[in-house]
Parts: C-alpha cells; sequence; structure tokens
C-alpha cells in the first residue's frame, strides 16, 4: 500500500518508551495504542497510522529491547529455536510462556496509564501486529483498565493456560481479528484459533482472513477504518 497523509506526527517519551504520536494532541478524544512487531520499529507503522485518517491520537510506541535481527521488541526470543521450529512449517504459539512477558506487560501497562493521565480519552484502544497483538490480548486479560476495542493482526495466542483462567476479561469486548491464508510465520489456523478463543469467550470478533502472508494489507485497512470508527463513533 501507498500511505499519505496530512496529519501531525511528532516524537514523545512516554512512560520510558520512546513514542511516535500521530495526530494532534486534545483531551477527551480517542486513543488507539498500536503496538509493532517483532523486529520492527515504529516509523513501520506510523505510515499506516497516518492512513487511517480517523478522528483520533494513535500511540506508537517503541519496544525496549533491540532485536538481535535489526528493529525492536517486546520481549526477545530465541531464534535459533525459532528457526529450526519455521523449518518444521509456520507455527502456533498458544502453549510457550515468553520469559519476557510479564516485564512486557508491566511496562505496557504502564504506558496505558501514564497515556491515559495525560489525554484522558474518551475511548481506548488497544492492539498491534503480530508480537504486538499479542501483547496487547496480554495486557487485556491482565490489566483491568477499560478497553473499548482490541486489535490482533497476524497474531497467535501465547500462554494458552493463563489467558484460559483470564477469559472473563473478554464478555463484550470489540476485537478485530486478521490472518493471512499464507501466513509463513504464524499459521492460518493460528489466526483461526484465537478468533474461536475470543468468540468461545463472548468476545464481539470482526474476523478479517486474506490471501497474503504475514502483512497487513489494503483488505485489512479497510475492514480496520470501520471497525474503529464504528466504536469511535458509538454512544460513550
Amino acid at each position: 500500500m501507498n500511505y499519505s497523509s496530512s496529519m501531525q506526527e511528532q516524537i514523545l517519551d512516554i512512560a520510558g518508551l520512546k513514542t511516535h504520536l500521530v495526530g494532534a494532541i486534545a483531551q477527551a478524544q480517542p486513543l488507539l495504542v498500536l503496538l509493532h512487531g517483532y523486529a520492527m520499529t515504529p516509523a513501520d507503522l506510523t505510515p499506516f497510522a497516518h492512513s487511517l485518517q480517523i478522528p483520533a491520537v494513535v500511540l506508537v510506541p517503541r519496544g525496549p529491547h533491540v532485536s538481535p535481527t535489526g528493529g525492536y521488541c517486546w520481549w526477545n526470543i530465541d531464534t535459533e529455536a525459532r528457526s529450526v521450529a519455521l523449518a518444521a512449517g509456520p507455527r502456533d504459539l498458544a502453549l510457550e510462556h515468553p520469559g519476557g512477558l510479564p516485564a512486557a506487560r508491566s511496562q505496557l501497562a504502564d504506558f496505558m496509564a501514564a497515556a491515559a493521565g495525560q489525554l484522558h480519552p474518551c475511548r481506548t484502544l488497544v492492539g498491534g501486529f503480530s508480537q504486538g497483538g499479542m501483547l496487547a490480548c496480554d495486557q487485556v486479560l491482565h490489566v483491568s483498565s477499560k478497553i473499548d476495542g482490541l486489535i490482533m493482526m497476524s497474531a497467535s495466542r501465547i500462554a494458552g493456560e493463563d489467558w484460559q483462567l483470564r477469559r472473563a476479561a473478554l464478555h463484550g469486548l470489540r476485537t478485530f481479528i486478521s490472518h493471512g491464508r499464507t501466513d509463513l510465520d504464524l499459521s492460518f489456523a493460528a489466526g483461526e484459533s484465537l478468533r474461536d478463543f475470543m468468540v468461545s469467550n463472548q468476545a464481539k470478533v470482526t474476523w478479517v482472513p486474506f490471501d497474503q502472508g504475514h502483512e497487513i494489507p489494503l483488505v485489512v485497512w479497510r475492514e480496520l477504518r470501520k471497525f474503529i470508527r464504528a466504536i469511535i463513533d458509538s454512544p460513550v
């Protein structure tokens, strides 16, 4: 996709995380926190944030760890084990318990609290791509602050038993899930299982499968805009 926009952008430090802010800072407006994936940077998602053209502030924080393969991440992974696993085909991470997940969750909670304290948003959505989507869901399951929408693009379940124990937090939650049928990193079956987990626990799921890989194609952009606008436009 070719993204373009005239929206403002600035870089801030929020709770210790270097953060790209897209939009104009104002009180009591919607907030979208968008988390990048493994070995990515905020600059990989800010053009996408601009292109959404939504009446909201979009925050794209940078993960706290440097990835061995470049870019940043929310927790580091065993790259050798990942390569071995991928040799057998796309993965489902439902049974994995990343060692860095609790620290990432805590840091994101501090970030969300600081952002809320500064902006006092009328609506709050959180989500991300791949590892960022997984962290967003984990945050919703563990932290009691009110979230109006959850977005998971090309993600998977993680820490399956723990997520299952905390599933009550998903009841009625408006959730967007997209996944590519030819994803060579996280299997399409993993995306379907994530969808089924959310649906079975009574989240209100918008499911967007597509025929490409580990990416954010035009169809996802289009449907995500509709999803976000429906939340923003609904009565407070």
